[in-house]
Protein backbone atom coordinates (compact mmCIF):
# COMPACT_ATOMS: atom_id res chain seq x y z
CA UNK A 1 0.00 0.00 0.00
CA UNK A 2 2.81 2.96 0.92
CA UNK A 3 4.75 1.84 -2.67
CA UNK A 4 1.38 2.10 -4.11
CA UNK A 5 0.68 5.60 -2.84
CA UNK A 6 4.66 6.81 -3.36
CA UNK A 7 3.67 5.98 -7.86
CA UNK A 8 0.51 7.98 -7.18
CA UNK A 9 1.93 10.60 -5.43
CA UNK A 10 5.24 10.56 -7.84
CA UNK A 11 2.78 10.56 -10.89
CA UNK A 12 1.07 13.90 -9.59
CA UNK A 13 4.01 15.35 -9.31
CA UNK A 14 5.64 14.74 -12.72
CA UNK A 15 3.68 17.16 -14.79
CA UNK A 16 4.33 20.01 -13.45
CA UNK A 17 8.01 19.44 -13.42
CA UNK A 18 7.95 18.12 -16.49
CA UNK A 19 6.07 20.95 -17.93
CA UNK A 20 8.70 23.51 -16.82
CA UNK A 21 11.45 21.35 -18.04
CA UNK A 22 11.79 18.66 -20.81
CA UNK A 23 13.09 15.48 -20.13
CA UNK A 24 16.19 16.57 -23.11
CA UNK A 25 16.59 19.91 -20.98
CA UNK A 26 16.97 18.27 -17.89
CA UNK A 27 19.64 15.47 -19.71
CA UNK A 28 21.28 18.94 -21.12
CA UNK A 29 21.71 20.18 -18.01
CA UNK A 30 22.64 17.63 -15.94
CA UNK A 31 25.84 17.03 -18.65
CA UNK A 32 27.31 20.46 -17.65
CA UNK A 33 29.47 19.30 -14.80
CA UNK A 34 30.27 16.22 -17.13
CA UNK A 35 31.35 18.38 -19.90
CA UNK A 36 33.37 20.37 -17.60
CA UNK A 37 35.64 16.92 -16.51
CA UNK A 38 35.83 16.35 -20.35
CA UNK A 39 37.21 19.63 -21.25
CA UNK A 40 39.84 19.31 -18.35
CA UNK A 41 40.63 15.94 -19.75
CA UNK A 42 41.13 17.22 -23.01
CA UNK A 43 43.37 20.23 -21.57
CA UNK A 44 45.75 17.18 -20.10
CA UNK A 45 46.23 15.61 -23.51
CA UNK A 46 49.58 15.68 -24.99
CA UNK A 47 48.77 13.15 -27.99
CA UNK A 48 47.73 15.67 -30.75
CA UNK A 49 46.78 13.18 -32.85
CA UNK A 50 44.18 11.71 -30.84
CA UNK A 51 43.02 15.27 -29.40
CA UNK A 52 42.37 16.23 -32.91
CA UNK A 53 40.29 13.59 -33.25
CA UNK A 54 38.20 13.61 -30.48
CA UNK A 55 37.52 17.12 -30.33
CA UNK A 56 35.31 17.07 -33.26
CA UNK A 57 32.68 14.79 -31.17
CA UNK A 58 32.73 16.67 -28.35
CA UNK A 59 31.73 19.27 -30.20
CA UNK A 60 28.84 17.49 -31.98
CA UNK A 61 28.13 16.33 -28.33
CA UNK A 62 27.63 20.03 -27.26
CA UNK A 63 25.76 20.89 -30.10
CA UNK A 64 23.36 17.86 -29.29
CA UNK A 65 22.75 19.16 -26.18
CA UNK A 66 22.02 22.63 -26.92
CA UNK A 67 19.30 21.29 -29.52
CA UNK A 68 17.56 20.03 -26.35
CA UNK A 69 18.27 23.19 -24.42
CA UNK A 70 19.10 26.31 -27.35
CA UNK A 71 19.27 28.65 -24.82
CA UNK A 72 21.98 26.92 -21.97
CA UNK A 73 24.98 29.48 -21.83
CA UNK A 74 27.21 27.16 -20.29
CA UNK A 75 26.67 24.78 -23.27
CA UNK A 76 26.52 27.75 -26.04
CA UNK A 77 30.04 28.91 -24.03
CA UNK A 78 31.28 25.28 -24.30
CA UNK A 79 30.57 25.22 -28.49
CA UNK A 80 32.46 28.17 -28.45
CA UNK A 81 35.55 27.19 -26.88
CA UNK A 82 35.09 23.75 -28.84
CA UNK A 83 35.46 25.79 -32.09
CA UNK A 84 37.77 28.14 -31.43
CA UNK A 85 40.59 25.66 -30.05
CA UNK A 86 40.04 22.86 -32.84
CA UNK A 87 40.10 25.90 -35.18
CA UNK A 88 42.97 27.30 -33.89
CA UNK A 89 44.99 24.28 -32.78
CA UNK A 90 44.36 21.77 -36.13
CA UNK A 91 42.51 23.75 -39.11
CA UNK A 92 44.39 27.36 -39.23
CA UNK A 93 47.70 26.21 -40.38
CA UNK A 94 46.46 23.80 -42.91
CA UNK A 95 42.82 25.46 -44.09
CA UNK A 96 42.78 29.18 -43.38
CA UNK A 97 38.58 29.27 -45.32
CA UNK A 98 37.74 26.22 -42.98
CA UNK A 99 38.74 28.02 -39.86
CA UNK A 100 37.20 30.55 -40.56
CA UNK A 101 33.71 29.36 -40.73
CA UNK A 102 34.91 27.49 -37.55
CA UNK A 103 35.37 30.50 -36.12
CA UNK A 104 32.26 32.49 -37.19
CA UNK A 105 30.11 29.31 -35.98
CA UNK A 106 31.63 29.54 -32.43
CA UNK A 107 30.81 33.58 -32.74
CA UNK A 108 27.37 32.49 -33.25
CA UNK A 109 27.12 30.01 -30.32
CA UNK A 110 29.11 33.09 -28.59
CA UNK A 111 26.53 35.43 -29.67
CA UNK A 112 23.37 32.95 -28.30
CA UNK A 113 24.92 32.67 -25.35
CA UNK A 114 25.48 36.41 -24.29
CA UNK A 115 21.34 36.93 -25.75
CA UNK A 116 20.60 33.99 -23.28
CA UNK A 117 22.32 36.23 -20.58
CA UNK A 118 19.95 39.59 -21.38
CA UNK A 119 22.59 40.76 -23.69
CA UNK A 120 19.88 41.97 -26.88
CA UNK A 121 21.30 43.20 -29.29
CA UNK A 122 23.03 42.98 -32.84
CA UNK A 123 26.66 43.14 -31.19
CA UNK A 124 28.41 43.09 -35.12
CA UNK A 125 26.18 46.59 -35.69
CA UNK A 126 25.38 48.08 -32.53
CA UNK A 127 27.31 51.01 -31.20
CA UNK A 128 30.28 51.12 -28.69
CA UNK A 129 28.49 52.61 -25.90
CA UNK A 130 25.77 50.13 -26.58
CA UNK A 131 27.46 47.43 -26.26
CA UNK A 132 29.01 48.91 -23.28
CA UNK A 133 25.39 49.52 -21.82
CA UNK A 134 24.21 46.05 -22.29
CA UNK A 135 27.62 44.61 -21.08
CA UNK A 136 27.57 46.34 -17.48
CA UNK A 137 24.35 44.39 -16.42
CA UNK A 138 26.67 41.46 -16.74
CA UNK A 139 28.43 39.74 -13.61
CA UNK A 140 30.81 36.95 -13.37
CA UNK A 141 28.99 34.15 -14.69
CA UNK A 142 28.88 35.72 -18.25
CA UNK A 143 32.85 35.80 -18.47
CA UNK A 144 32.74 32.28 -20.06
CA UNK A 145 30.24 33.40 -22.89
CA UNK A 146 32.08 36.85 -23.06
CA UNK A 147 35.12 35.27 -23.86
CA UNK A 148 34.99 32.66 -25.90
CA UNK A 149 32.87 35.16 -28.25
CA UNK A 150 35.79 37.72 -28.08
CA UNK A 151 37.99 35.41 -28.89
CA UNK A 152 36.33 33.69 -32.10
CA UNK A 153 35.33 37.18 -33.39
CA UNK A 154 38.49 38.74 -33.47
CA UNK A 155 39.91 35.64 -35.20
CA UNK A 156 37.61 35.98 -37.88
CA UNK A 157 38.41 39.47 -38.20
CA UNK A 158 42.43 38.13 -37.95
CA UNK A 159 41.38 36.07 -41.03
CA UNK A 160 39.71 38.49 -42.72
CA UNK A 161 42.07 41.44 -42.94
CA UNK A 162 41.61 43.23 -46.02
CA UNK A 163 37.95 43.84 -45.74
CA UNK A 164 38.13 47.03 -43.99
CA UNK A 165 34.11 46.35 -42.57
CA UNK A 166 35.47 43.21 -40.52
CA UNK A 167 38.55 45.60 -39.33
CA UNK A 168 35.90 48.04 -37.71
CA UNK A 169 34.46 45.53 -35.89
CA UNK A 170 37.51 44.77 -33.74
CA UNK A 171 36.45 47.55 -31.29
CA UNK A 172 33.25 45.97 -30.50
CA UNK A 173 35.38 42.41 -29.17
CA UNK A 174 37.81 44.54 -27.26
CA UNK A 175 34.88 45.63 -25.79
CA UNK A 176 34.07 41.98 -24.83
CA UNK A 177 37.15 41.39 -23.61
CA UNK A 178 37.40 44.40 -21.16
CA UNK A 179 33.91 43.26 -19.56
CA UNK A 180 35.90 39.65 -18.98
CA UNK A 181 38.92 42.35 -17.49
CA UNK A 182 36.90 43.88 -15.02
CA UNK A 183 35.36 40.92 -14.13
CA UNK A 184 37.97 38.20 -13.81
CA UNK A 185 41.25 39.32 -15.24
CA UNK A 186 43.31 36.19 -14.87
CA UNK A 187 40.60 34.34 -16.92
CA UNK A 188 41.69 30.97 -18.67
CA UNK A 189 45.22 31.15 -17.30
CA UNK A 190 45.87 35.37 -18.46
CA UNK A 191 44.91 34.58 -21.58
CA UNK A 192 42.86 38.03 -21.75
CA UNK A 193 45.88 39.66 -21.60
CA UNK A 194 47.08 37.40 -24.16
CA UNK A 195 44.35 38.66 -26.25
CA UNK A 196 45.42 42.36 -25.23
CA UNK A 197 48.97 41.64 -26.24
CA UNK A 198 48.02 40.59 -29.81
CA UNK A 199 44.98 43.75 -30.45
CA UNK A 200 47.99 46.08 -29.75
CA UNK A 201 50.70 44.21 -31.04
CA UNK A 202 49.49 43.11 -34.55
CA UNK A 203 48.62 46.63 -35.95
CA UNK A 204 51.22 49.41 -36.85
CA UNK A 205 51.07 52.66 -34.53
CA UNK A 206 49.02 53.92 -37.17
CA UNK A 207 46.16 52.10 -37.29
CA UNK A 208 45.57 51.67 -33.58
CA UNK A 209 48.83 49.75 -32.89
CA UNK A 210 51.11 50.49 -28.84
CA UNK A 211 54.08 48.19 -29.36
CA UNK A 212 54.44 48.84 -25.52
CA UNK A 213 51.20 48.37 -24.26
CA UNK A 214 51.10 44.72 -26.47
CA UNK A 215 54.97 43.93 -24.46
CA UNK A 216 53.37 44.80 -21.28
CA UNK A 217 50.39 42.73 -21.65
CA UNK A 218 52.04 39.83 -23.05
CA UNK A 219 54.34 39.95 -19.62
CA UNK A 220 51.50 40.12 -17.47
CA UNK A 221 49.47 37.20 -19.36
CA UNK A 222 52.91 35.50 -18.68
CA UNK A 223 53.04 36.11 -15.14
CA UNK A 224 50.19 34.39 -14.40
CA UNK A 225 51.38 31.01 -14.94
CA UNK A 226 55.24 32.11 -14.16
CA UNK A 227 55.76 31.10 -17.91
CA UNK A 228 54.31 28.18 -18.30
CA UNK A 229 52.17 28.66 -20.84
CA UNK A 230 53.84 28.91 -23.96
CA UNK A 231 51.32 30.25 -26.25
CA UNK A 232 52.10 33.91 -25.27
CA UNK A 233 55.49 33.26 -26.79
CA UNK A 234 54.48 32.07 -29.53
CA UNK A 235 51.39 34.89 -30.16
CA UNK A 236 54.59 37.84 -29.35
CA UNK A 237 56.33 36.21 -31.81
CA UNK A 238 53.39 35.99 -34.58
CA UNK A 239 51.70 39.32 -33.61
CA UNK A 240 54.02 41.95 -32.24
CA UNK A 241 57.73 40.96 -33.20
CA UNK A 242 56.46 40.56 -36.64
CA UNK A 243 55.04 43.31 -36.71
CA UNK A 244 58.12 45.56 -35.13
CA UNK A 245 60.52 43.09 -37.74
CA UNK A 246 62.36 42.08 -34.73
CA UNK A 247 63.54 39.12 -36.02
CA UNK A 248 66.15 37.95 -33.09
CA UNK A 249 63.17 38.35 -30.53
CA UNK A 250 60.92 36.60 -32.82
CA UNK A 251 63.46 33.51 -32.94
CA UNK A 252 64.28 33.25 -29.78
CA UNK A 253 60.91 33.11 -28.11
CA UNK A 254 59.79 30.52 -30.64
CA UNK A 255 63.09 28.26 -30.12
CA UNK A 256 62.39 28.36 -26.67
CA UNK A 257 58.84 27.45 -27.07
CA UNK A 258 59.82 24.02 -29.21
CA UNK A 259 62.69 23.62 -26.54
CA UNK A 260 60.70 23.72 -23.56
CA UNK A 261 60.11 20.16 -22.44
CA UNK A 262 56.88 18.42 -22.38
CA UNK A 263 55.25 18.02 -18.41
CA UNK A 264 55.92 21.89 -17.86
CA UNK A 265 52.01 22.66 -17.20
CA UNK A 266 49.94 19.17 -17.01
CA UNK A 267 46.88 21.21 -16.55
CA UNK A 268 47.33 22.85 -20.14
CA UNK A 269 49.49 19.99 -22.01
CA UNK A 270 47.47 20.14 -25.11
CA UNK A 271 47.98 24.05 -25.39
CA UNK A 272 51.34 23.67 -25.40
CA UNK A 273 51.40 21.07 -27.72
CA UNK A 274 50.21 23.05 -30.13
CA UNK A 275 51.92 26.00 -29.28
CA UNK A 276 55.34 23.43 -30.12
CA UNK A 277 53.75 22.98 -33.36
CA UNK A 278 52.32 26.49 -34.21
CA UNK A 279 56.31 28.19 -33.35
CA UNK A 280 57.75 24.74 -35.93
CA UNK A 281 55.70 26.36 -38.61
CA UNK A 282 56.57 30.00 -37.37
CA UNK A 283 60.05 29.31 -37.55
CA UNK A 284 59.70 28.05 -41.32
CA UNK A 285 58.19 31.40 -42.53
CA UNK A 286 61.17 33.54 -40.93
CA UNK A 287 63.28 34.42 -43.93
CA UNK A 288 60.22 34.59 -46.28
CA UNK A 289 58.53 37.50 -43.59
CA UNK A 290 62.54 38.40 -42.17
Amino acid sequence: MGNTLHKYLLILLLPPLLGACSVGQMVARTSVSIMDGAIDAMNRETDLTLAEAAIPANIKLVEGLIVEDPENPVLLANAAQGLYGYAFGFTELKDRPRAYALYQRGTDYGFRALKSLGVNLDLRTASIDAIDHALSRLGSSAVPALFWTASCWSKEIDLNRTDPARIAELASTERLMHRVQQLEPDYFAGSVYGYYGVYYGSRAPMFGGNFSLAEKNFSAARAVTEGRLLIFDVLQAEYLERQRLDKARFHSLLQHVVDTPVGLFPEMALINQISRTRARYLLGQEEEWF
